[in-house]
């Protein structure tokens, strides 16, 4: 079996996160988010898909930024929503 690297793994950059303290949405409007998510091309912070409002898929979605990672403590792996796949 052949693996491919995901090409959007091209727009990963070193980032900070925006607002490490949570979902810069939820923060602004007192939503609750389940997990957090790191954009890997601009840092925004993001809610996961099981959160109310999936605000890290819709910045994906919205600015092209594909892959996430995730902001948990002790875990350590970036997702491809373009894809639907680990990257």
């Amino acid at each position: 079996m052949t693996v491919h690297a995901d090409p959007h793994l091209a727009l990963v950059r070193p980032v900070q996160p925006l607002t490490p303290q949570g979902c810069q949405e939820c923060l602004l409007t007192g939503s609750p988010w389940v997990h957090l998510r790191l954009c890997l091309t601009c840092g925004h912070v993001g809610c996961c898909d099981s959160s109310p409002n999936k605000h890290a898929r819709g910045h994906a979605a919205a600015d092209a930024h594909p892959i996430v990672q995730s902001f948990e403590p002790g875990e350590d792996w970036r997702w491809c929503f373009v894809h639907e796949a680990f990257a």
